[in-house]
């Protein structure tokens, strides 16, 4: 991991203060895969674990994968979405706000990655969650040239809120690897360098498997 973002972990760990003391944590059932069951293999797991280095060393592949908690957030004209709207494709879910130092600094690796890899078959899912001018977001990610990724946006911040409770969310950026069925494979707290070698065959061994 590269200096610039070794700082931006801390400063998301410090995020972790900030909006655990803004934010109460509210978990709501439901969802995951059909019938709560993760096809993907334990292969698919064990060839991820050693592409964990380097620029991505801090992601947590998990020991098994596991059906998430339904999230729902809006897509850009505003209508309802969840994750469940993505089955077919792996996504690496992204939480972000424009307050979150880490997360500006990450955006344009995120782009990079969704323009190399985006498609049918993956998609970076990058979900704002500024409680306040939800306008404000669309605009930085133009002022910024981040052309790649949809708008997404939960301006309760409710999907932070219940990744919380399950676990995988314990500051700003949060970021969750999921496969085709809708199931956690990974998970990291802090900001990493996405458009990097490392996080593109990490990507790659989550798509193929």
């Amino acid at each position: 991991m590269s200096v610039s973002f070794r700082r931006l972990a801390v400063t998301g760990a410090v995020a972790l203060v900030i909006v655990g003391g803004v934010i109460g944590i509210r978990a709501y059932r439901g969802g995951g895969a059909p019938g709560g069951t993760c096809p993907a293999s334990a292969e698919v797991l064990t060839r991820l674990k050693p592409l964990a280095t380097g620029e991505v060393a801090a992601v947590q592949v998990e020991n098994r994968a596991a059906p998430l908690t339904e999230l729902t957030f809006l897509s850009a004209d505003g209508k309802p979405l969840s994750l469940a709207d993505f089955r077919g494709r792996t996504v690496l879910l992204n939480l972000w706000a424009t307050w979150c130092v880490p997360c500006r600094a990450e955006m344009p690796a995120l782009n990079a990655l969704q323009k190399k890899l985006g498609g049918s078959d993956f998609e970076v899912v990058a979900v704002n969650i500024d409680t306040r001018e939800p306008q404000k977001a669309m605009q930085w990610l133009k002022d910024n040239g981040i052309d790649s990724l949809t708008p997404y946006s939960d301006p309760k911040a409710k999907i932070f809120q219940t990744l919380r409770a399950d676990g995988k969310a314990f500051g700003m950026p949060t970021t969750v690897l999921v496969d085709r069925d809708g199931c956690a494979l990974g998970h990291l707290a802090g900001a990493a360098e996405w458009a990097s070698n490392d996080a593109v065959a990490l990507i790659r061994a989550a798509i193929g498997g």
